[in-house]
């Protein structure tokens, strides 16, 4: 009987761990870092938006760099979109970063008078190739872009402007996911969730600093720039996060935004999603020691709790409340523990509904929340296998957009 009880008492608190991984990784830490904000407002105010310089020609030389590989349908839309960009021409100056690029991308780029491009015969992946594109930038400031995004208009003066600041290193823009036409699950469910990694993001740079910048659209004061190793699988998330290791900031603006079609399906989304929790794991153990809270202890508050619990040990927490639950069933250890188990498996069999409506092409917009959910989590083990076959090279298959 004493075995039993210990038994039970064991499994409780593993239980109980592990739902509060589950709980705090996906909605705890938001309302946390909500309130927290608030409580620094009331304190200190509400921090004062910077101003560009009024005078023009104090405005900062800026280098637009895409990074492309075999991008030869986007190549007029990306440059009409970046011709319209509002900022002083003779202070913008544009750069492609072609990485073995073997279709005709080079050939269209020749059309426009104004483009530096520089080509690397041998895809190496897209370290390799900032670490190329950037050895050849001589502007204050390098802004990057992927080659299929449309960025607004006044972007380059929005960052700009978040420069302002002499603690910022880094500027990350947001990013917006289309969806073609409606029911796009891939495209939907993607935008979905960047909205409210989004909301997090914005929270974590008015409490210290952002937790990272998406490639999609960010910027960087050049000369903080280091080198990669060629085998980083999120470059943008390392390179900026080694500078809020240098004791500098990431800022965060909603006001310069970059706009793109997500996956065309989930299999494609999954490309991504793995390939994304495979640069996670990698990206949490290079950079471990920011985890050191005697360091720096808000930037080590606000890393584990937006990216190294979720790149690593939540979802594992996740997968291990299934078994936990059972067995406190099975033990009859309380009504609370039949309840949830109840709960769980409706969240289950919701996100299973979800799956099998996907596949007859038809979706459920509440039943697609515990699906997407799961489908992210699931990614994360997938990333771990991906991790382990990818270590000698940065380069990866690009994701079918919609």
């Amino acid at each position: 009987m004493t075995d039993t009880l210990s038994v039970m008492a064991a499994l409780k608190i593993a239980f109980w761990i592990c739902a509060f991984l589950v709980f705090y990784t996906y909605l705890g830490y938001g309302m946390l870092l909500w309130l927290l904000v608030r409580l620094k407002r009331i304190v200190r105010g509400k921090a004062e938006r910077k101003a560009l310089p009024t005078d023009e020609a104090e405005l900062p030389e800026v280098t637009f760099m895409i990074c492309a590989y075999n991008e030869q349908d986007v190549v007029d839309m990306k440059m009409e979109n970046t011709l319209q960009l509002d900022y002083p021409h003779d202070k913008l100056h544009i750069m492609w970063v072609t990485d073995g690029s073997t279709d005709q991308t080079n050939e269209r780029l020749a059309r426009y008078a104004d483009v530096e491009v520089v080509f690397s015969p041998e895809r190496r992946g897209k370290t390799a190739a900032l670490n190329h594109g950037i050895s050849m930038v001589h502007s204050e400031i390098t802004m990057m872009t992927d080659a299929n995004t449309i960025v607004n208009r006044e972007a380059v003066r929005e960052i700009v402007r978040c420069f302002q600041d002499p603690r910022v290193a880094c500027v990350a823009g947001e990013k917006r996911v289309m969806a073609r036409h409606e029911g796009q699950a891939a495209a939907e469910g993607e935008g979905l969730y960047w909205k409210y990694e989004s909301a997090l993001k914005r929270m974590d740079s008015e409490l210290y600093s952002a937790m990272g910048a998406a490639g999609e659209l960010n910027a960087i004061r050049t000369r903080f720039y280091k080198p990669m190793p060629e085998t980083a699988l999120l470059d943008d998330f390392v390179m900026s996060m080694r500078m809020v290791d240098q004791g500098y900031k990431i800022a965060y603006t909603s006001d310069a935004y970059a706009m793109e079609y997500g996956s065309a399906d989930l299999t494609e989304e999954s490309k991504r999603k793995r390939r994304i929790a495979a640069g996670g794991l990698q990206s949490v153990w290079w950079l471990r020691q920011m985890m050191n809270p005697f360091r720096r202890p808000v930037v080590a508050f606000q890393f584990v709790s937006h990216r190294v619990l979720r790149w690593s040990i939540t979802p594992i927490a996740l997968l291990a409340l299934i078994p936990l639950n059972v067995a406190l069933v099975f033990l009859k250890a309380g009504t609370v523990y039949t309840v949830i188990w109840i709960l769980q498996v409706l969240f289950y069999l919701a996100a299973l509904a979800s799956w099998m409506l996907e596949k007859q092409g038809r979706k459920n917009k509440l039943l697609y929340v515990p699906y997407y959910f799961l489908f992210m989590n699931l990614n994360v083990f997938r990333g771990m296998k991906y991790l382990s076959t990818h270590k000698t090279s940065g380069a990866w298959e690009k994701a079918k957009r919609g």
